[in-house]
């Protein structure tokens, strides 16, 4: 018999999902698949990615090069996706070759270009600010003349986390951004009243659910927190939110996650952005629901009976840990453990770099300001070193 030093490889035991982008989103899908009894996959373009330093089976490669794609998809149940930049043209070349790929590109297409997205909810009749794609100073001008200043200018594919997002006062403004040579196109000024989000999870054969709708707080175009429930929100107008969220998981054939970010306006909701993948947003369901958004996405994309989405305490509290100038996080973990053992904490294996996503911390409990303020200490006890 042989001793299990020399026994040969040993073949995967359940499921392989192939995850095409090894950040922050497939690191923490690693924590739910392993739950699960599944194998992840990941495709990194370096060993030092946060996915690619805690998952044993890492490829490395370029997600723009189909032969890498098609090489790394060998042998994987399902293709999902940890960003949205892969080339729509690719993906569909994976569909063809017969790998399940979730989203597919006709639906993920709409999370890569904000034009061909506008284009499909104004059709759908899903609430959207007025939009128009521009080529010069004159287009601006008159989408303004027709919507008002300020005009905002969004690059047409690749922008997140406010970047690739211009709000412009002038056509001064607006021509300096023009002559970056970036594909843009304008939306008009939403005067919101705040941000929410809506995830919900759609699968192959039709099965959705939407969790709670949230509350998002962002600084310079980032998100820092994340409320849970959207604090005030009458129940009529978050069914609304759920509604047109499920809606365009439906219309647009999402599988997977897919997160609705919105304005909340006097007048109604409108919607902003789309993401098909587990979002920030969703962050603080892996420890204040029954079912993490990873979890969720992975029996989205595997086409299994999907889990509850229901929250596991009456409010939670997520917020994102940016980098400072100290890069010493863990001296503080002691601090943090010790004034709060309540509060979860999760950090993503990234360098530390003033203003980058590098973790996030978690709160629980009944009453909103209370829950808030200790995730903000420690969030910033945690980046900075400093009470609040």
């Amino acid at each position: 018999m042989s001793s299990p030093s020399s026994a040969g490889p040993i073949g995967p035991i359940g499921p392989v999902v192939g995850v095409i982008g090894a950040g922050q989103l497939a690191r923490m899908t690693q924590q739910a698949a392993i739950a699960l009894g599944m194998e992840l996959r990941v495709l990194a373009n370096s060993p030092d990615e946060s996915a690619a330093r805690v998952i044993a089976d890492v490829r490395l490669g370029d997600y723009r090069d189909l032969a890498d794609l098609r090489d790394f998809a060998k042998g994987c149940d399902a293709i999902t996706f940890d960003h949205e930049h892969v080339p729509t043209e690719h993906i569909r070349a994976l569909a063809e070759d017969g790998f399940a790929v979730h989203p597919g590109a006709d639906a993920l297409v709409h999370a890569q270009d904000k034009a061909v997205m506008r284009e499909r909810l104004t059709a759908i009749g899903a609430p959207c600010p007025p939009w128009r794609r521009i080529a010069e100073v004159a287009d601006v001008e008159e989408f303004a003349g027709e919507n008002g200043w300020p005009v905002v200018l969004k690059a047409v594919r690749g922008g997140y986390d406010g970047r690739g997002v211009w709000v412009c006062r002038s056509a001064e403004e607006a021509a300096e951004v023009l002559a970056t040579g970036v594909p843009l196109m304008a939306e008009a000024f939403v005067p919101f009243e705040r941000e929410l989000a809506v995830l919900v999870a759609r699968s192959p054969h039709g099965q959705g659910v939407s969790y709670p709708v949230v509350e998002t707080v962002q600084r310079d175009g980032i998100c820092v927190e994340v409320l849970a429930p959207a604090p005030g929100l009458d129940a009529e107008q978050a069914a609304e939110a759920q509604r047109i969220a499920l809606r365009i998981a439906h219309e647009l054939g999402v599988t997977g996650l897919l997160a609705v970010e919105m304005f909340a306006t006097a007048s109604g909701l409108v919607v902003n952005e789309l993401a098909m993948r587990p979002h920030n947003s969703g962050h603080w369901t892996i420890d204040g629901a029954r079912t993490s958004q990873f979890e969720q996405h992975l029996r989205a994309v595997l086409d299994l009976p999907l889990g509850s989405p229901s929250m596991s305490a009456p409010v939670v509290v997520m917020a994102n840990l940016l980098g400072g100038d100290d890069p010493d996080l863990f001296s503080r973990y002691e601090h943090v453990m010790a004034h709060d053992p309540g509060v979860k904490i999760h950090f993503y294996g990234k360098e530390v770099r003033p203003g980058r996503k590098i973790g996030h911390v978690t709160a629980f409990g009944t009453d909103l300001d209370e829950v808030r303020a200790r995730a903000r200490h420690a969030a910033v006890y945690l980046s900075e070193g400093v009470y609040t």
